[in-house]
């Protein structure tokens, strides 16, 4: 029997409901695999894999790489918010990736564009450090 490329299975909705609740969080297919087990309701790798590649091609999903080592990472698509707008920021300690508006950065990327010809590709610009919450445990531990 044929499936059609829209068929949507339980495990489908089970994965996009997971992400759909994280907002505007984003999570890779070992944080995906690792929350299913935790409750007892286990998902292959391969399983998601395959599903996040169904979803992102469906529009559901947008996937982010963001650097070569520690592979993709997955956001709920909101029809509603405009991801071409704005850089990315990733925590190196807890891979947390912000979505960063700020009128500065908007002001580089036209510095760019008028001066020097260059349009920055935003969706593939990742800024990396420490995240506030990272940066406050140290802090703290340091004491």
């Amino acid at each position: 029997m044929e499936r059609s490329a829209n068929y949507i299975t339980k495990q489908s909705e089970a994965i996009l409901s997971y992400i759909e609740g994280l907002g505007k969080s984003h999570v890779t297919a070992a944080q995906i695999a690792e929350h299913f087990d935790e409750i007892n309701a286990p998902i292959g790798r391969t399983t998601i894999y395959r599903h996040l590649d169904r979803l992102t091609e469906s529009g559901e999903l947008r996937r982010y790489i963001t650097d070569g080592s520690s592979g993709a990472c997955y956001q709920r698509v909101n029809k509603k918010e405009n991801c071409d707008l704005h850089l990315h920021l990733k925590c190196e300690e807890c891979g947390e990736l912000t979505h960063l508006e700020c009128d500065a950065l908007q002001e580089i990327q036209r510095h760019f564009f008028e001066e020097h010809a260059f349009k920055i590709d935003v969706l593939k610009t990742v800024f990396y450090g420490k995240c506030e919450k990272c940066i406050s445990k140290k802090e703290i531990f340091a004491r």
